[in-house]
């Protein structure tokens, strides 16, 4: 049997739109790279901060020969549209559309790995999707699904960049696919696009100034980075929308990507208003409902901000109530964005009886901030 035309036979028939072969030897290619980037404080708080566990699959299979990189596509093909009556609306990117792809994925590659274990009795195999040390771009670019973009991003020459990427290690021994080279050439549409500036060079990302990081972050936002966020709630498609490479591309088949509840938009005044247990029944199917109502809930009244909408200011004003620390400092932030007047006074007139020094040690650097503006 041809074990190679077997798996990507099935990978098809359980809903992957791309799968390529590479083997398990170490990415010593990417050590310099990601020391680099550990050194420049360009490690995001969720990645693995052991560069070995990064580049070597035998750390975590010793058994491992072939890694399945597989691809889904989530550029399905939904138009969204929004109220232009109602303003108080804020973007989540294409990624966060539908039910969480980690969940989808993951479940496309359980049903890969049962039809390779029915022909193969000794099979080891270890499923990825997005929770491994792993870099699962590097797997992407060795086994050839997808090359490197400007944007950091890997592209697949079929479904464009809208991709989610997934990967089993196994012991099997497959034949390896070609690696992929880059197509971008001149090309730096995504890096004049940026609106944080996080695509500091072709191939080279600031993970602390991309915006859609910056959406699942749990660190203080600079104030001026908040100001280039306008209303994205989560993620950032910029980079991916300017890119040629995703013009008249082929679309995901994956239903579970089309935003059936959200249109692609959060209703902001619904989010300030839902308990985390009203949350997680109606957006914990979501991909970015893993980091709470509260990260989200801080992202919509930036968005507040952004929109400088006065009708705003008596949602913000009573979210100055709020139990937590991180949504009064940031509501804060949104009234004196919205209106520096009316945010000074109602702002002095909270100090009276809010009870966190570091809130108000936050208030008086906001006065001051918008002042010197």
């Amino acid at each position: 049997m041809d074990l190679k035309k077997f798996v990507k036979e099935k990978a098809i028939e359980v809903g992957l739109d791309i799968i390529g072969f590479c083997s398990a030897e170490p990415f010593y290619e990417i050590k310099e790279y990601l020391t680099f980037r550990k050194q420049k404080g360009y490690m995001a708080e969720f990645e693995q901060e052991d560069i070995k566990l990064r580049i070597d699959p035998k750390e975590i299979m010793p058994s491992a020969n072939t890694i399945i990189a597989a691809g889904l596509s989530y550029n399905v093909d939904f138009k969204n549209s929004i109220d232009v009556k109602s303003i108080f609306k804020g973007r989540l990117s294409k990624s966060s559309w539908g039910i969480d792809y980690h969940n989808v994925l993951y479940r496309k590659l359980e049903l890969l790995v049962d039809y390779i274990k029915e022909i193969k009795d000794d099979v080891e195999c270890k499923i990825f999707v997005d929770t491994g040390s792993l870099v699962d771009k590097e797997i992407a670019k060795r086994a050839g699904i997808g090359w490197y973009g400007k944007n950091c991003l890997i592209i697949n020459d079929e479904y464009g960049s809208f991709i989610f990427i997934g990967y089993i290690i196994t012991n099997l021994k497959i034949e390896a696919d070609s690696e992929s080279i880059s197509k971008c050439g001149d090309c730096r549409l995504c890096l004049d696009a940026c609106p944080t500036r996080a695509l500091e060079d072709a191939y080279v990302l600031n993970p602390k100034r991309c915006i859609s990081y910056l959406t699942q972050t749990k660190e203080k936002i600079p104030y001026e980075l908040r100001d280039k966020m306008n209303n994205k709630i989560y993620g950032c498609d910029t980079c991916q929308l300017v890119c040629p490479k995703n013009k008249n591309v082929k679309k995901g088949r994956t239903k579970e990507f089309i935003p059936k509840i959200t249109n692609g938009y959060l209703d902001i005044v619904e989010i300030f208003n839902l308990s985390n247990k009203e949350f997680k029944k109606k957006y914990g199917h979501m991909t970015g409902s893993w980091r709470g109502k509260n990260i989200l809930k801080r992202n919509c009244i930036i968005a507040l901000g952004n929109l400088r909408d006065k009708r705003a200011i008596e949602l913000l004003n009573k979210s100055l109530e709020d139990s937590s620390l991180m949504i009064r400092e940031y509501s804060a932030w949104a009234l004196m964005k919205i209106d520096r007047k009316i945010g000074n006074r109602i702002l002095l007139s909270h100090l009276e009886k809010e009870k966190s020094k570091e809130v108000k040690q936050e208030i008086y650097n906001l006065i001051e901030y918008f002042d010197s503006q």
